[in-house]
């Protein structure tokens, strides 16, 4: 949905650039479109009507105010209104009960239940810094129960063992009691899926929510099930009063119908979205951020989150002080820099994030061409001795360098040639960062731009 729609709405501005008013016959133009974007997405037909009918009433008789066009305007009214159809703002999770808070997870097989409870259970712990223990009711699926042990470990939380022999009511019991006795903070129950919906999955689920009372009964939905989201739904709706909805897979779709469907089905606010296969790979739901990122304006908050949470701070201030002090740049410098970008996602998740127009201008090439080098860059790095990465000239002055070299280019499974490009690079580096001590920084902007002129008064340099 976010590129065809983007496609089409940047379209629209363009065309309608010079008019003054919004009219019934630009209106009908534009809302043509959307509807196709949104039919395309497999956006449910009554969802697309009742958006359709919103967005014209509210578009028809608008002024065009300012240095804005009637395409501008509509946008405008288009993104307020995905984000009133998604929920608006932001519904966090509910944990105002006597601990331990149960929350259980519905859905279908398949929609990614079990990973997504391992993942809500790292937000709990890092985020609201609570005690969490899970647990496995799904007795059907096998290895259900070991795969839930396995991403329970990696999200350090504690998980509690079942056996397939066992009736899911009784494990849940027997999880709930070893919660209160232990002092745990939350209980996340994960609970059997079906590959489609069926009573006996129903009067299970059903019967579970009755004997634990959940704070929170979150119904996990794969963001790429389209239409087929509306139906599983409405299903789960009838069942169990559902108080939010996990969007999985939104990272993978590129039509993202799901969104707009299951929250005006359900009723309930989309509260997380899985946007990545790691640990840490849940978000906060944000109806606005989202509704942005649908129309091609990016989420530059949800960029800062992702480098403030990748970014190691005392790393940071260490490598200031080097750069300050003009001295001791080393390779593992270089080596600690691609580790960060690492943890943020990678070039491809932070580009996901800007604004349609500035990430196409890198282009999809550029981006993979770029990933491919950062990581050849890091085996070459890897393949080095701690001396050689502490002690760069080793590799370029001295008799044994053309040795090293090859031993490098032969561990890292590269070319010569590419070992002696990342060096050029770090001393290209090197001699940057000598050039930015003290003062140096404002001498180097000036020569590289005449920057005394656009310096404020006062400034240091100026």
């Amino acid at each position: 949905m976010a590129s065809t729609l983007t496609d089409r709405l940047s379209h629209l501005v363009k065309t309608m650039r010079g008019q003054a008013r919004i009219t019934e016959s630009n209106v009908q133009d534009m809302l043509r479109e959307v509807r196709m974007a949104l039919l395309e997405a497999d956006v449910a037909l009554p969802v697309v009507r009742d958006f359709i009918a919103r967005v014209k009433d509210k578009a028809l008789g608008q002024e065009v105010v300012g240095s804005l066009n009637p395409g501008q305007v509509l946008v405008s009214i288009v993104q307020k209104e995905l984000a009133a159809t998604m929920g608006e703002g932001v519904a966090d999770i509910n944990l105002a009960a006597q601990p331990p808070a149960v929350i259980l997870m519905a859905g279908l097989q398949g929609a990614g239940k079990t990973t997504t409870t391992a993942k809500l259970a790292k937000h709990l712990i890092e985020r609201r810094k609570k005690k969490v223990l899970t647990v496995s009711a799904d007795v059907y699926r096998p290895a259900a129960i070991e795969q839930l042990r396995t991403v329970t470990k990696q999200a350090g939380a504690e998980w509690f063992p079942s056996e397939p022999n066992q009736k899911p009511r009784d494990i849940a019991l027997a999880a709930l009691d070893h919660a209160r006795r232990h002092y745990f903070d939350v209980l996340l129950v994960d609970t059997a899926g079906r590959l489609a919906i069926d009573e006996a999955l129903m009067a299970e689920i059903r019967e579970l929510h009755a004997t634990i009372h959940p704070v929170e009964t979150l119904f996990v939905v794969d963001a790429m099930q389209g239409q087929d989201a509306v139906n599983t739904a409405r299903a789960f709706k009838e069942a169990l009063p559902l108080t939010g909805v996990v969007l999985t897979k939104l990272d993978g779709d590129s039509r993202g119908g799901a969104a707009l469907s299951v929250r005006q089905v359900t009723g309930a606010p989309i509260k997380f979205a899985g946007v990545s296969e790691k640990i840490d790979g849940l978000e906060v739901f944000d109806a606005e951020r989202h509704a942005g990122r649908v129309l091609g304006m990016g989420d530059i908050v949800a960029l800062v989150e992702e480098v403030t949470k990748g970014v190691d701070i005392a790393a940071a201030q260490k490598l200031a002080e080097k750069v300050k002090s003009g001295s001791g740049f080393d390779l593992n410098d270089f080596l600690a820099q691609i580790s960060q970008m690492k943890k943020m996602g990678g070039l491809g998740n932070l580009m996901d994030k800007l604004p349609t127009q500035l990430a196409a201008k890198a282009g999809q090439a550029d981006m993979d061409r770029a990933e491919r080098d950062m990581k050849r860059m890091e085996g070459i790095l890897n393949a080095m001795t701690a001396k050689e990465r502490r002690q760069p000239a080793l590799l370029m002055d001295g008799k044994s360098k053309a040795s090293r070299k090859r031993r490098i280019a032969a561990g890292a499974g590269v070319q010569i040639q590419d070992v002696n490009r990342l060096l050029n690079q770090f001393d290209q580096m090197q001699g940057m960062m000598k050039k930015m001590k003290g003062g140096g920084l404002m001498k180097m902007m000036k020569k590289l731009g005449g920057m005394k002129g656009m310096m404020p008064p006062g400034f240091p340099g100026a």
